[in-house]
């Protein structure tokens, strides 16, 4: 198994890279492992403290499970990824099964903060976007998908989200082997990233 990290601050492009690459790659060859999913469950606290915790921190992942799960799909295991909902702050009790493939792409925006995760990673993205232009993203997708207001959005970003973009991502960028300007837009990057995939499958 060869896998393959892709990380960017938020409303970097991940999501669209991802989707760029699997349209060029045979979709069975490929697992995606999502950093999202490994939110530390917090359904024991109210959901209005749910809503003011640091989800932009480091701490907010449960990275000891993340690793455990890619161990086991690098052991030829299927794991019970587990899931998570933004709107409530808590994990769900559904778990989705994700099979062990040749290639396995695990994305988010902190994995490079953990060096066990950076560890077990062949490979390193890293998106590179202006923050005006990641800001503009962020709050659209925020209030599409998310159910916020742009003012909540807004707040949440200069009170969370840059400071520890500033703090945690944007040192991790040193940990990667490729940088990605432009971000998920960059639809090159799509092609070369997919192509050194496609090698890689020979």
């Amino acid at each position: 198994m060869y896998i393959i990290g892709i990380a960017g601050g938020s409303g970097s492009g991940k999501t669209t890279l991802v989707d760029g690459i699997l349209s060029r790659i045979p979709r069975e060859e490929i697992a995606i492992l999502p950093q999202d999913a490994y939110y530390r469950d917090n359904s024991d606290i109210p959901l209005e403290d749910r809503f003011k915790l640091n989800y932009d921190h480091p701490d907010s992942i449960e990275w000891e499970l993340m690793s455990k799960d890619i161990e086991s799909l690098k052991s030829g295991q299927t794991i019970n990824c587990p899931t998570y909902s933004y709107l409530t702050c808590a994990r769900l009790e559904e778990t989705i099964p994700i099979a062990p493939k040749n290639i396995l792409l695990v994305e988010g925006i902190l994995i490079y903060t953990s060096q066990m995760i950076c560890d077990q990673l062949d490979m390193k993205i890293f998106l590179e976007v202006p923050a005006d232009q990641r800001l503009t993203r962020i709050i659209q997708r925020d209030m599409d998908s998310r159910g916020r207001t742009a003012l909540e959005v807004i707040d949440r970003y200069y009170k969370t989200v840059r400071p520890m973009h500033e703090e945690f991502i944007e040192p991790s960028r040193q940990q990667a082997d490729m940088l990605v300007m432009g971000g998920g837009l960059n639809e090159k990057a799509a092609e070369f990233i997919a192509a050194a995939i496609l090698e890689k499958l020979k």
